[in-house]
């Protein structure tokens, strides 16, 4: 395949050629070991070119798809560390996964490396479990020969990822079942209950209060038009899904989430978090500066973050401090990069990123605990008022009535 490339060099010189490689993937790798950091790749057939990691990324892989790829480095790690070679470490693990998908990806891996290819090019047939960030730290290990050392960071990496999601999920989950129950029980009353009482009040024929008068408009359409109402909240829910699974509606609804009060600022120090640690960890892992910006774009899932990423690429192209980016940028704080220049002055960029990462995450735990606790009775207050006034709505007609009668009154 031809494929035409403009890279810029060590010395920031513009080259623009055509190179002959099987895809992509190559052809990067191949300019790559050449000096060149390739900043446009295409077939050369005149079509336009596009930017490498233009595209919007996935938004990573489920929590047991992150479980697994973590358990595996972990215990690849450990195996390779006590000089276990990795063909036998990869088997070993093979035999030990209980997932059968997740045993086929490993039993792929150990058949291409018993045919002779690197570990990296085998990782990259499976770039939904094993993201570029994941494949570059390991062609950084086989070619320094410190393979145990990045899996290592690449298991402590992933374990954090999934340490940070399991913090999110877990301080969701007691308030999405709370609201989950309230919705089922109010969709019960006025679905099922207060039908029951229509006819009651219409043999009594007295005047409803404006509440009750309203759910009983609501139950009723809810009743005769429920064939209509539940495929139409079925496909609604389909087309949600499904642009959310092509990514669209991703880059406005991650600036929607960095502007929400409190909230927002939740989301923005979870997103530094998650900048920090990947840039910090590829430039611990001796990875070029400008290679771990464009991996951290990529491997970053909120639009601005990205945005931010790709002016950091431009602006160190040019010359510039990666600090003198961040202390312009309003999505980082100015400790932040105040800490970034420290770290360039001393040449221990790397470490200094990793250190923030943890003091943030370390943070963002005590925040989110802190504020499922504040949360969680806010939301039983609300659904309990809720119910309540549909409870009340009920039986007030019920009252009113019988203070009416002669001696109902005592």
């Amino acid at each position: 395949m031809k494929l035409a490339y403009q890279a810029m060099d060590k010395s920031g010189r513009i080259v623009s050629d055509v190179i002959d490689a099987p895809d992509m993937l190559e052809a990067t790798d191949l300019l790559r070991r050449q000096g060149l950091f390739v900043t446009t790749l295409r077939e050369s057939s005149g079509a336009r070119p596009a930017p490498r990691g233009s595209a919007t990324p996935r938004r990573g892989g489920g929590p047991r798809q992150l479980k697994l790829v973590a358990m595996f480095t972990r215990q690849l790690s450990v195996l390779v560390g006590t000089g276990t070679p990795l063909v036998q470490a990869i088997a070993a693990l093979e035999k030990q996964a209980r997932d059968d998908r997740w045993r086929g990806v490993v039993s792929d891996l150990r058949r291409r490396l018993e045919d002779g290819e690197s570990f990296c090019r085998a990782l990259e047939d499976h770039p939904r479990h094993f993201d570029p960030v994941y494949r570059s730290l390991v062609e950084a290990g086989e070619s320094s020969g410190h393979l145990h050392e990045m899996l290592s960071r690449l298991a402590r990496l992933t374990r954090q990822r999934l340490h940070v999601r399991n913090i999110i999920a877990g301080a969701m989950m007691y308030p999405s079942i709370l609201v989950v129950v309230a919705l089922a029980v109010l969709s019960v009353m006025i679905g099922f209950v207060l039908p029951r009482f229509t006819g009651l009040f219409q043999t009594l024929d007295a005047p409803l209060p404006p509440s009750t008068q309203f759910l009983l408009s609501i139950s009723e359409v809810i009743r005769g038009r429920w064939m209509f109402i539940v495929p139409s909240l079925a496909v609604l829910a389909l087309g949600v899904w499904t642009a959310w699974r092509r990514g669209m509606g991703h880059e406005a609804l991650d600036r929607a989430a960095l502007r929400l009060p409190i909230f927002g600022c939740i989301v923005r120090n979870f997103a530094t978090a998650r900048v920090t640690r990947l840039l910090g960890t590829l430039l611990e892992s001796k990875v070029p500066l400008l290679e771990s910006l464009r991996l951290t774009r990529e491997g970053s899932t909120s639009a601005p973050y990205r945005a931010l990423m790709q002016q950091c690429e431009d602006a160190v192209t040019r010359g510039e401090n990666l600090s003198a980016v961040l202390a312009r940028s309003e999505l980082i704080d100015a400790t932040i990069a105040e800490a970034v220049r420290c770290g360039e002055q001393t040449g221990q960029m790397g470490s200094v990123l990793v250190n923030v990462s943890d003091f943030l995450e370390e943070e963002n735990e005590v925040v989110v605990k802190s504020l499922s606790s504040i949360i969680e009775p806010v939301i039983l207050i609300v659904l309990g008022v809720l119910v309540g006034i549909v409870a009340v709505s009920m039986f007030m007609p019920l009252f009113d009535i019988t203070a009416t009668v002669p001696g109902g009154g005592g």
